[in-house]
This record gives structure tokens, C-alpha cells and sequence, in this order.
């Protein structure tokens, strides 16, 4: 009993340190940007030590339930809480493995374009605070601390996306902006408004209380927060702003946020629906939602000729997958949308490298302007194959595992989750259809000459037909990571089954944060 408490009082001490460490590793590269050396060693030992953090994390909740730090000293509902769970454990793990890896990317595209003592002012410091951004949302038990993670992701974006760019990419970077400010300002609101209904904004606590509103009230700040986070997850209708935003950014920058920001948008989603909106059936509204973004997301990228702009396309309609695992409803359902949301923080991100890893060779986007690159890159060839597979959900690959946990959900739910079923399989061919095209265009054939760089001046350098050999690293070991989640799909899956029954049951939950049971 005494080893248990001692081991629970040390993971408390360690909570906050996935969110502490990036901001001091932050501040230390601002001191030190005279250093690239610098910069790049705190960058890459931070999110190294995170990734650590969440490993220790993951495994501990998993045995033992919620770990809860309570900052400053003062109990929830009064003070802060930071919570890991098995869900936001396993996401954190998954998140800072992609960080680590892209941002060992873009340390050596920087190195191979600029020289190896170019020292940068603000993509180092922005990227770890937008890394802190991203676990304190995971990591977060109130709703207002929610706000504050999402404004810090946010901020961070803001000048990464714009950082040494032409006015193609500030247009597109004005429209991120826009849209971003409009979205905070609305969580603004529902949290004002959930404070004002319940006196409270600690998530346990709203857990007791949001049932006891009246159920008009309910249905209002449920609806408030799933458009919140509808827009910064692009979820259909609210997605238009991703396919021009995201295309524009640079390759590490763009494969970041393909990554990150959209699946800690739905996580906030997941979390706050079957948490202080809990339901009985599923949800056919959001049913419907899934199946537009699905089917709208993977057309748009059928008609794209940019092959970043198809990739994004790619990315909304597979967020209609994570909610359709969602409006089932039941432990399945969000134990596979849990598992979906692992895999495809990996695989869209690896794709967004290798499109950056093709652009650097071919120097454009246009699909129809590349060609035979299987017969000069071979090696790329693979790195863009096996993602490719894993996001169509081909088998053994860690989406047909995914995708297959969400189908018998929905199989074992009734008609109507069936027939979305039905439309989960379609968006899957016309995926994998999608990426055959892109390459037949960019492998097969000829190999056609680079196109020169348009803009020298910019961020990046593209048309070089060269790149440095941890680049390529970076990227298989992305792909590596999505490898490991379907050979280990049967431990990863009973870990997010146990966290879809956390999930809906709330109770562990609870009384994990309030050291309480149901009012």
C-alpha cells in the first residue's frame, strides 16, 4: 500500500512536466538563438523526455486509473486539475512521436537549405510552445484551461504558418487566422455560458451537474460545443478552411498540423460529449455529419489536381471516421474512434512529409507535372506506398485495424449505423483509388525534369532533387510508428477498449478528480 501511494505521489510530481517541459524548452532556445546547435539539441531532448513521460503515463493508467495532479495545492472543482487517463495518455504518447519526428524533418531540410549554423528566432520557440499547447489540451480537466491550450496551439500556428512566406501563403495563412478567431471567440461563449448555468467549469464537476439543467439548456451548450470544435476538428460543413490553409504551409509545418490540430480538436470533442453529455442511443445527428464529411472529403480530393490540397481533402474525410465512432455511441464505437485517432495522428502526417519529400524533387505540386520517380527515388516510392496502404485501410495495415474495430461497432448497433458502415467502406475504395492516381501521376512514367523554384526567397527550397538522408529517416520513422500500432493492435485495442468504458461509464473519472461518486 505504501509502494502504491509513494508511486502515485511521484506520476502526480510528473504530470504537469509534458506541458512545463516544452515552455522551458522554449524559453531556453529564445535565450540561446544565436545557437542553432542549440535550438535544434533542447527541441529534440524535450520532446524526447515528453515522449518518455507519456509512455510512464500511459502504462500507469492503464493499471491503475486516472492520474490526477491538482495544481497550486487547491482541490477540484476550486482548482486547476491536469488528468491522464488511458485516452489522453495514449494520444499524448502517439502526438509527441510525430513532433519528435517532424521536427527532426525540418531540423535537417533547414540544415540541407540554409547550412548547418543558420539559427532560426521563432520556428524552434513556436513549435515547443505549440507542442505545450497540445498537452495541456490532452492533459487538462477543466473547460476553460481547454480554451487557454487551444489559444496557445493556436498562437503558435499562427506564426508558423506564416513565417517567411510569399502572399500566396498569407492570404491562405489570413484565412487559418479568421477562421481560428471566430472559433475561439464561440468557445469563449460556451464556456461563459457553461460557468453561468453550473458555477463551475471543472469537467468532473460538470459531469454531475450538466444533467440537472433543464434539458433545452442541455441541448444548447451540447450543440455549442460540438460546432466549437466542428470548425477546428473540419468537420462538414465547417471545413472549408483546411483545404486552403493547410496546402500553403510548409512540409514539416503542414504535416504538424495534419497530425496534431485536427485530431486534439476531436479528442476535445470525444471528451466533453460523453462526458457531460452522456446518451442512451447514438447520435443521428453527428451519423449524418460523418457521413458528409466522409463522402464530401474524398471527392473534393478525387478532383484535385495540388497534391497537397488532395491530401488535405483526405484528411476532413477521414474525420468523418473518428465521428462516426463517436455517433454510435456505445464503448466500441469510442474505443474505435480512440484507435483511429492513433492511427491517423501518424499516417496523414507521414503523408504530408512525403509530399513534401516529392515537392523538394519534382519542385511543384501539380500532379500532372511530375513523373517517374519510381526509376530516380525508389526508395521515396516505398515511403509513399506504405502510408498510402495504411490510410485506404488496406490489410495487415494499422487503418484496416482501426477500421474494422469502427465496422463491428457499428455492425452490432442497428440499421442505421450499418448503412453508415456501408458508406465507411465506400470512403475507403474512393481513398485508395485516390492514392493510386496520385501514384500512377507521380512514379510511373517517364521521369520528367524539376520545375525551378518560383520563389527562392520563401521558407523552403524546392526543385533540388536532393535531400539529406534524416529526412528520410524522419519519415520512416513515422511509418515505423504506424507499423507498431498493427503489430500491436491487439494491446492497443484493449487499452482503448478499456478506454471507451471509461469513457461512457464517467465515473472512474470522477472520482479520480473529485475523490467522489455521483451526487
Amino acid at each position: 500500500m505504501t509502494e502504491l501511494a509513494s508511486e502515485s505521489s511521484m506520476l502526480n510530481i510528473l504530470l504537469p512536466f509534458p506541458v512545463l517541459l516544452p515552455m522551458f524548452g522554449a524559453a531556453l532556445t529564445v535565450v540561446g538563438s544565436r545557437s542553432a546547435t542549440l535550438q535544434r539539441v533542447v527541441g529534440i531532448v524535450v520532446l524526447a523526455a515528453v515522449a518518455a513521460l507519456a509512455c510512464v503515463l500511459l502504462v500507469a493508467a492503464d493499471r491503475h486509473g486516472p492520474i490526477v495532479a491538482e495544481l497550486g495545492g487547491w482541490p477540484a472543482p476550486v482548482g486547476i486539475a491536469l488528468v491522464a487517463d488511458r485516452l489522453s495518455a495514449l494520444l499524448l504518447l502517439v502526438s509527441t512521436l510525430v513532433t519528435l519526428a517532424v521536427l527532426v524533418y525540418a531540423i535537417d531540410q533547414r540544415i540541407a537549405d540554409y547550412g548547418r549554423a543558420t539559427a532560426s528566432t521563432t520556428f524552434h520557440p513556436m513549435y515547443l510552445m505549440l507542442c505545450a499547447g497540445v498537452s495541456l489540451a490532452y492533459l487538462t480537466g477543466d473547460l476553460f484551461t481547454l480554451f487557454v491550450a487551444f489559444e496557445l496551439m493556436l498562437t503558435a500556428s499562427y506564426v508558423l504558418i506564416t513565417r517567411r512566406t510569399g502572399a500566396n501563403r498569407i492570404r491562405a495563412g489570413m484565412t487559418y487566422v479568421t477562421v481560428s478567431l471566430l472559433s475561439s471567440l464561440l468557445f469563449l461563449t460556451a464556456v461563459a455560458m457553461v460557468y453561468a448555468a453550473t458555477g463551475t467549469v471543472n469537467l468532473a464537476d460538470l459531469a454531475g451537474r450538466v444533467g440537472e439543467l433543464p434539458p433545452g439548456l442541455q441541448t444548447v451548450l451540447g450543440m455549442m460545443l460540438l460546432v466549437v470544435f466542428g470548425i477546428k476538428a473540419a468537420i462538414v460543413p465547417l471545413h472549408f478552411w483546411l483545404p486552403d490553409s493547410y496546402p500553403n504551409a510548409p512540409g514539416p509545418v503542414a504535416a504538424l498540423f495534419a497530425g496534431l490540430l485536427t485530431k486534439v480538436s476531436f479528442y476535445a470533442l470525444l471528451r466533453t460529449q460523453t462526458l457531460l453529455f452522456p446518451r442512451e442511443e447514438p447520435w443521428t445527428l453527428v451519423l449524418v455529419l460523418a457521413v458528409a464529411t466522409m463522402l464530401v472529403g474524398v471527392l473534393g480530393a478525387l478532383a484535385q489536381n495540388d497534391l497537397n490540397r488532395l491530401l488535405s481533402f483526405l484528411l476532413v474525410s477521414h474525420i468523418g471516421f473518428l465521428l462516426y465512432g463517436l455517433a454510435v455511441f456505445d464503448a466500441a464505437g469510442v474505443s474505435g474512434a480512440a484507435l483511429y485517432a492513433a492511427h491517423h495522428i501518424t499516417v496523414l502526417a507521414t503523408l504530408f512529409l512525403v509530399s513534401g519529400l516529392i515537392t523538394r524533387r519534382t519542385g511543384t505540386v501539380a500532379l500532372d507535372r511530375m513523373g517517374g520517380l519510381l526509376r530516380s527515388s525508389p526508395g521515396l516510392a516505398i515511403l509513399f506506398a506504405v502510408p498510402a496502404l495504411t490510410l485506404a485501410g488496406v490489410p495487415p495495415t494499422a487503418g484496416f485495424v482501426a477500421k474494422l474495430a469502427l465496422l463491428r461497432a457499428g455492425a452490432g448497433s442497428g440499421v442505421p449505423e450499418q448503412a453508415v458502415a456501408g458508406v465507411v467502406i465506400v470512403a475507403s475504395l474512393l481513398t485508395l483509388y485516390a492514392l493510386v492516381r496520385v501514384w500512377v501521376r507521380v512514379f510511373w512514367g517517364e521521369p520528367v525534369a524539376p520545375v525551378p523554384d518560383v520563389d527562392p526567397t520563401d521558407e523552403v527550397l524546392v526543385g533540388t532533387a536532393r535531400t539529406s538522408v534524416p529526412m528520410y529517416a524522419a519519415t520512416a520513422g513515422l511509418i515505423a510508428v504506424s507499423l507498431a500500432i498493427a503489430a500491436f493492435a491487439g494491446p492497443l485495442a484493449g487499452v482503448t477498449g478499456r478506454a471507451g468504458v471509461d469513457l461512457l461509464d464517467r465515473e472512474p473519472y470522477r472520482v479520480a478528480v473529485l475523490g467522489e461518486g455521483p451526487p
